[in-house]
């Protein structure tokens, strides 16, 4: 057998470089590159190997985006692969202790929103000859465990490299999950800093070109029957589109379907853009955060049809949403432990196998929804005419968060792209925005990862470096994390960034007001007494001088007609660019016959929370149990 002698890590590399997924017979190069931040845990390792081959890496289309933090740069990677619906992602390399872990909340990201990342994080010698090495941290009843154990419980695979031929089949598994459809996530391969630099006689054919194929799981004949035999005599269907519609390439099957048999489609956050806004079944999102006309049609459902959703609190409203006594499910996921959620007749399958089996299945049943005419149109037309008002609004004490939605609405191109993460900007987006193109709308809100919105605007524009992308973000989330607006610059990829300032974690302070307290903790205001709270005047912070000084362009906006011209100026623009947006608190969306399962305190001095507390017992006494 021929061999080639090299280090563990450039072995990695060379490995990394050679993986491709196939799926409907097309071939995708499933790693774009690597980013990373180097440290003593890995610039020796992986950091050299980087170095020597990277002319090799270069010629093949092979990327190294040096990150400016773990975890923004981590969360770039994740938006790369989702954008990339889960066929070319990055790994993300770090030092060992605060740079790993980091890492981990990425991780954690990556793993509930089922989208594939691989995590190299630099470890503790493996040799323990300099026990304890800079930032290790000793565990004394174990010494096998490090910082980086952390990781095992976000990711879908962990393992730890401690000797340099252990990277074959260590490399082999990675692979088999993160191209596994059904089960992929976070794979951590933790890097012993003295075993990256170790070297072995690999066989050549470990660096041979490997080609994952997805084969598309196909509908059992036993499971159609089952969820047909649900349906028949059904009047009042819902189809929920989750994100697996987009994963598996179904948007075009999930459309026919809706228009075949008549039936309303509700979006989840990582379902919409699945339905063009003024499509006459598109009913909008669903949910906690839906709209009107979505939360209507769940509420007196007979059957709901969830595709490629997890069935989240959100999406059922903590297993409020369904209401009709007579309700009963049916799923199609990849994803046999999704499929089986509220008892639904399970079709473990791709999407698209799925839902173009159950069709032929329902045709031939002659199988239509049972609505009244002109009834899915007039809630469709009711909702629409919400969302207008809306837009539209005018205040004279400042810009409304929903008119400044609608400016930027209006503005954006079909094909432009938004990212988003966390705040009360999801509720509202999820609600109002218009969308026209799959894959334009990009929301996280598996994790709702504050912070992830910059970050993950540069991994969308890495993806699509022909789109504009624009990062919607609040003020808070942008504080917590911003660093990859630098990375933006370095790599000549713009973003726009619209960050709406409300003054601090707003989103926070409506849910806390609305279960009973006062408000408490949440706002960006200045402590004007030594002992006393956080209640003095708003911190006054100029977020367009902080990006200008990081080299992005900047502009400030606090009316409806300044923002339309500052998103002119951006748009002109060749960098990236800020808009400092400033809107005024509460004027978020709310409600629209929905409610979230929120704790509340059992036992308080305030009425108001004793009573939000009834309220919330009345309302458990309505929900499923399971």
């Amino acid at each position: 057998m021929e061999t080639v002698t090299l280090t563990m890590s450039q072995a990695l590399v060379a490995f990394l470089n050679k993986q491709y997924i196939s799926i409907d017979g097309r071939r995708h190069k499933f790693f774009k590159g690597v980013m990373g931040i180097f440290g003593h845990g890995n610039v020796t390792g992986i950091g050299q190997a980087l170095e020597q081959m990277h002319e090799e890496h270069a010629k093949d289309g092979f990327l190294f985006v040096q990150g400016k933090n773990e975890q923004g740069m981590a969360n770039a990677a994740i938006a790369f692969a989702k954008q990339q619906n889960r066929l070319q992602t990055f790994a993300c390399t770090s030092s060992i202790g605060p740079g790993a872990l980091n890492m981990v909340t990425a991780a954690g990201t990556a793993t509930v929103n089922r989208i594939p990342v691989l995590f190299l994080p630099g470890d503790t010698f493996a040799s323990r000859q300099p026990d304890p090495v800079l930032q290790q941290i000793e565990y004394p009843l174990d010494y096998t465990i490090t910082a980086n154990d952390a990781f095992k419980p976000v990711s879908k695979y962990w393992d730890r490299i401690v000797r340099p031929e252990q990277l074959m089949s260590a490399a082999i598994q990675a692979m088999r999950v993160l191209t596994d459809p059904a089960d992929t996530g976070a794979v951590t391969l933790c890097l012993p800093q003295d075993v990256q630099c170790e070297a072995y006689d690999y066989p050549l054919d470990f660096f041979a070109e490997r080609v994952y194929v997805i084969d598309r799981r196909p509908a059992a004949a036993s499971a159609i029957e089952r969820a047909a035999s649900v349906l028949r005599g059904k009047r009042k269907p819902v189809l929920i589109c989750g994100g697996g519609v987009h994963y598996s390439q179904a948007v075009d099957e999930l459309r026919k379907f809706a228009e075949t048999f008549g039936i309303p489609v509700v979006e989840t956050q990582a379902g919409k853009s699945a339905m063009a806004w003024d499509h006459p079944l598109a009913m909008g999102g669903g949910g906690v955060t839906g709209t009107l006309a979505a939360n209507r049609l769940l509420r007196e459902a007979d059957a709901v049809i969830a595709v490629g959703t997890r069935l989240a609190d959100f999406t059922t409203e903590s297993k409020t949403a369904f209401r009709n006594p007579d309700v009963e499910f049916v799923a199609i996921n990849i994803c046999q432990a999704d499929a089986i959620k509220l008892n639904a007749a399970a079709i473990t399958a791709d999407a698209r196998e799925g839902l173009t089996a159950l069709g032929e299945a329902l045709r031939r049943d002659g199988y239509s929804a049972g609505y009244e005419a002109g009834e899915l149109l007039r809630l469709k037309w009711e909702w629409d005419a919400e969302v207008d008002r809306l837009y539209t609004i005018e205040r004279s004490d400042g810009l409304a968060q929903t008119r400044a939605l609608g400016v930027i609405n209006g503005f954006v191109g079909d094909s432009d792209v938004i990212v988003c993460a966390a705040g009360s900007l999801p509720g509202d987006l999820h609600r109002l925005w218009r969308v026209r193109e799959p894959d334009t709308y990009h929301m996280e809100y598996g994790f709702s990862c504050m912070g992830y919105e910059v970050s993950g605007a540069l991994g969308v524009k890495l993806a699509h470096p022909e789109r504009n992308v624009y990062s919607l973000v609040g003020d808070g989330s942008y504080l917590m994390l911003h660093s990859e607006l630098v990375t933006s610059l370095q790599e000549n990829r713009k973003i726009t960034v619209l960050l709406f300032d409300n003054h601090g974690f707003q989103c926070i302070h409506n849910l806390q007001r609305g279960h009973g307290s006062s408000g408490y903790g949440n706002e960006f205001r200045m402590r004007e007494t030594e002992a006393g709270r956080l209640d003095g005047s708003f911190m006054p912070i100029d977020f367009a001088a902080h990006a200008r000084s990081l080299g992005a362009r900047a502009y400030t906006a606090a009316s409806a007609e300044q923002l339309e011209e500052a998103l002119r100026l951006a748009q002109r623009e060749t960098v990236s660019t800020l808009i400092h947006i400033h809107v005024l608190p509460g004027t978020n969306t709310d409600g629209y016959d929905s409610w979230w399962h929120v704790g509340v305190a059992e036992v308080s001095e305030s009425e108001r929370v004793r009573r939000s507390y009834e309220g919330l017992r009345s309302k458990l006494g309505t929900a499923r149990k399971y």
